[in-house]
């Protein structure tokens, strides 16, 4: 299962000089070609979120299954929509959902249904609980732009990639004047949406024993632009 996708996009990790560039030039569209790596990259970002620890609480389970799952969902839904970044040496990724475009029929859940199962196996019926539970309290209006999952390698976090993974799409909310939602995962995550514009709409648990999910709605900035985490 670990051969799957590549757990270490960059095993020579980061030096002390290595930061986004201010020009956004070190990121880009993700290509087919580049799904095992930042699958695995995204996989380590999210290895200790809240929710993914309550959908797959046994750390060694939570590890083979990280970088498939991710590798389903990266592949399947987000990259076919032409909204996926990564920085040049795919240390993680941002995948957005363009306006319209983020709810997934039935027939579509069907497909997708037999890979979430191969790839989560036992944790799949609380996977499915938290993306119901998504699905059903997305804003149907006005039309935005989804972030359905941003995350940079451990190693190569606090040092202003996250944002930059994010600038381009935030950019053209910016320019073209329409808002982006998103749900927050973990405290750490709210706060770095929050320095770029998002402001919490909903605290909100998808089951009982879950942890906490903020809903996060921004609106178009006209400043433009966003700061350096």
């Amino acid at each position: 299962m670990s051969s799957a996708y590549e757990p270490d996009a960059d095993p020579s990790g980061p030096t002390a000089a290595d930061r986004a560039r201010p020009d956004g030039g070190d990121i880009r569209k993700m290509t087919s070609e580049e799904l095992g790596a930042v699958a695995g990259a995204v996989a380590q970002a999210f290895f200790d979120d809240p929710q993914m620890r309550w959908i797959a609480p046994d750390d060694g389970k939570r590890t083979l299954r990280l970088g498939p799952g991710f590798k389903t969902f990266i592949g399947r839904v987000w990259l076919p929509q032409g909204e996926s970044y990564t920085h040049e040496r795919m240390i993680g990724g941002a995948h957005w959902m363009p306006p319209g475009t983020w709810h997934m029929g039935l027939l579509a859940q069907l497909r997708l249904l037999p890979s979430i199962v191969r790839d989560i196996r036992g944790s799949t019926p609380r996977l499915l609980k938290l993306l119901g539970f998504q699905e059903k309290n997305h804003p149907r209006e006005p039309a935005h732009w989804y972030l359905a999952a941003v995350g940079v390698a451990p190693a190569w976090q606090g040092r202003g990639f996250g944002s930059a993974l994010m600038r381009p799409v935030l950019a053209r909310c910016d320019t073209d004047g329409v808002p982006a939602y998103l749900e927050a995962s973990s405290q750490r995550s709210r706060t770095l949406y929050e320095r770029h514009g998002f402001e919490v709409i909903e605290e909100c648990r998808c089951a009982r024993e879950a942890p906490p999910l903020w809903r996060m709605w921004r609106e178009p900035q006209p400043s433009g632009g966003a700061p350096v985490d």
